[in-house]
């Protein structure tokens, strides 16, 4: 058992911490309140592979384990946490090009996304289903051999209305999991349309909206993984996206914690530093040492979906549900030490607690991971 990085994550790692520092963290600031998406930083980002972390490298991927990835979004996220969280987003979508697409299908759009050239979002969730994502109703009726047909709509999809390929779940067979296939639907396809920008508590950087298909015609051979395999596929998907929420949650409340520290050096009350308290030195301590306890519970969920670990799932439910938890309280934590200034967008930690909220609603409520977490504890399926 091994707790130390090894050369080439330790690489990683100050690359992507050389990056958030000199790319995001000066920007984020103004990207969050004019609502911008930083779409030439996330293609100086792709530079450096960051664009198909593990993707394979026949199309321009890095082909990175799941290991390395929480390693640089979490140096990522200490820059700019909604955008390093809509880059984790763009790698799920290409990852599921990349494992269960065909040969074919790897080479129309895995270059491009690896690059950044053109932008993926993944489209599971619908209005009337989130946590159960398995009652999807979006229905893609085959046209024959040659298409299908989409109509329905997914809600709260990152990218919404700016990506150029939507990887989405759609129903092409019965009520059950098994009905569910994944398409892969492209920006300038006759029926598909966008609601309005949905307007945030957080996560200002990247675009958010309505995803429509009306009538919407795709091409059979735009079908990942086979008809009836999209379940699957969404569900592997979503435990590496558990793995990144939770990185970006960490490297967040560090970001915070080290804010938090800075400050307490700095500001006097009552004739002494803040540091010199011993209730403020206690707090610090604590949300120090559960930070490093999601750090680490974290980087075990990701050797054991790199391994296929019998086990992975849970193991990444249980990395998910405690790292956004611990990360907002470590979050909330370091503004209530900074009083006052805390509450200003003079400072940067009122908006990292904004951006970090989320992170408990979606890839999975933190309530569905103790479900899944229960039910493998508890034997029942």
């Amino acid at each position: 058992m091994n707790f130390e990085l090894n050369e080439d994550q330790r690489a990683f790692q100050s690359v992507a911490a050389q990056f958030a520092s000199e790319h995001m963290e000066p920007y984020a600031h103004d990207w969050d309140a004019r609502c911008h998406f930083p779409v030439d930083t996330l293609r100086k980002a792709a530079e450096l592979g960051f664009g198909g972390i593990y993707v394979r490298d026949d199309v321009g991927g890095s082909a990175l384990t799941r290991s390395d990835a929480t390693v640089i979004f979490e140096e990522l996220a200490k820059g700019c946490t909604s955008t390093a969280a809509f880059l984790s987003i763009h790698n799920m979508a290409a990852w599921m090009i990349d494992s269960y697409g065909t040969d074919e299908q790897r080479h129309r759009w895995l270059p491009k996304l690896c690059s950044m050239e053109a932008i993926a979002s993944y489209c599971l969730t619908e209005p009337g289903s989130g946590s159960d994502a398995a009652a999807l109703r979006t229905k893609a009726t085959a046209d024959g051999n040659a298409a299908y047909v989409l109509n329905g709509s997914k809600a709260f999809i990152s990218g919404g209305g700016y990506s150029d390929v939507y990887v989405t779940m759609v129903r092409t067979g019965d009520d059950t999991p098994n009905g569910i296939s994944c398409v892969v639907v492209e920006k300038d396809t006759p029926g598909l349309s966008f609601g309005k920008q949905e307007e945030k508590l957080g996560w200002h950087s990247q675009p958010t909206a309505m995803v429509n298909f009306e009538d919407c015609r795709v091409p059979s051979e735009n079908l990942v993984g086979g008809p009836g395999n999209g379940f699957k596929i969404a569900m592997a998907g979503l435990d590496g996206g558990r793995l990144n929420i939770a990185a970006c949650s960490v490297g967040a409340a560090q970001a915070c914690l080290d804010h938090a520290v800075r400050h307490m050096g700095e500001r006097k009350q009552f004739g002494k530093h803040l540091s010199e308290f011993q209730a403020l030195q206690f707090r610090i301590a604590d949300m120090a040492t559960e930070l490093e306890a999601a750090r680490l519970m974290l980087h075990k969920a990701a050797a054991m979906v790199d391994a296929k670990a019998a086990g992975a799932t849970t193991q990444a439910a249980m990395a998910k549900r405690f790292a956004t938890d611990v990360a907002f309280d470590v979050v909330n934590q370091a503004l209530q030490i900074h009083g006052g200034y805390g509450y200003l967008k003079d400072y940067p930690i009122e908006r990292y607690l904004r951006d970090v909220r989320v992170h408990q609603i979606l890839e999975g409520t933190n309530e569905v991971m103790r479900l899944i977490i229960a039910r493998s504890i508890l034997g029942r399926s």
